[in-house]
């Protein structure tokens, strides 16, 4: 812990890098900025090793990969491991912290990490990146100014209706769009229960494979997607849910 202020002048920063959404063109979704920044970092804290080096390599990182300093932050990483994780951060380095797609501490196990960083002073800074939530936030026509969301629904099947019915009545309330997404292998059984348990009138985006060249966003009304659902099977998927009174 950093209780000096010499100490803190020494510290490094932790670099918060979105990565990848998925195989898409690195020069349509991150600056050159960043690429060059993360071409020059000292080492990284990933959630997934395999994927966070191919993610350099997709930067043409300029390090040989198996030479790039690297540590895993996974939802297994005890609290205790963070100190040891953040140490080179405090001996005066710069980090990145990659998720294994999209931004870190978003749906992610960082953010843990980011709150000692923190505590003990330590320079915190995010870059610019894809963000899957936002994107499809943007494209969907939903509610902009008043949104929650909700990471993963449960996955049995009396409690993830009890959340779609909660998640529902709360937006219908309060007129703000409620966001949550799904492991790709189960989008089709989460869009099922959604057809199924919510009102004809309520608007539902898909925002499908963001970023990459089987790209979909479409907004409509529950009655209508019940009679086209599409096929979502292993296409990473955001869900927007926006309920409106029966009358309109």
């Amino acid at each position: 812990m950093l209780s000096e202020e010499s100490g803190r002048a020494r510290a490094g920063t932790l670099y918060l890098v979105p990565t990848l959404l998925g195989p898409a063109q690195v020069a349509m979704s991150l600056p050159q900025a960043v690429v060059r920044l993360v071409h020059e970092l000292d080492g990284f804290i990933a959630e997934n090793a395999k994927s966070a080096r191919q993610f350099l390599k997709a930067l043409d990182h300029p390090v040989p990969l198996r030479d790039v300093s690297m540590v895993e932050l996974n939802e297994h990483t005890p609290v205790s491991a963070f100190p040891e994780l953040l140490a080179p951060v405090y001996a005066g380095k710069r980090i990145g912290l990659l998720s294994e797609a999209g931004c870190p501490a978003v749906a992610d196990p960082g953010a843990g990490l980011i709150a000692l960083a923190h505590r003990d002073g330590l320079r915190v800074v995010p870059l610019v990146g894809p963000s899957s939530l936002l994107l499809a936030l943007m494209a969907s026509g939903l509610n902009g100014q008043n949104f929650c969301f909700h990471g993963y629904l449960p996955t049995e099947r009396s409690a993830r209706t009890g959340a779609i019915r909660r998640i529902e009545a709360e937006s219908l309330a309060s007129g703000a769009c409620q966001l949550f997404i799904e492991a790709p292998y189960r989008n089709n059984q989460l869009l099922a229960a959604l057809l199924e348990t919510c009102t004809p009138a309520t608007r539902l985006c898909l925002a499908t494979e963001l970023t990459l060249p089987g790209e979909s966003v479409r907004t409509q009304r529950i009655d209508a997607w019940r009679s086209t659902p599409p096929d979502l099977d292993r296409r990473p998927t955001v869900f927007l849910l926006q309920a409106v009174p029966q009358d309109r």
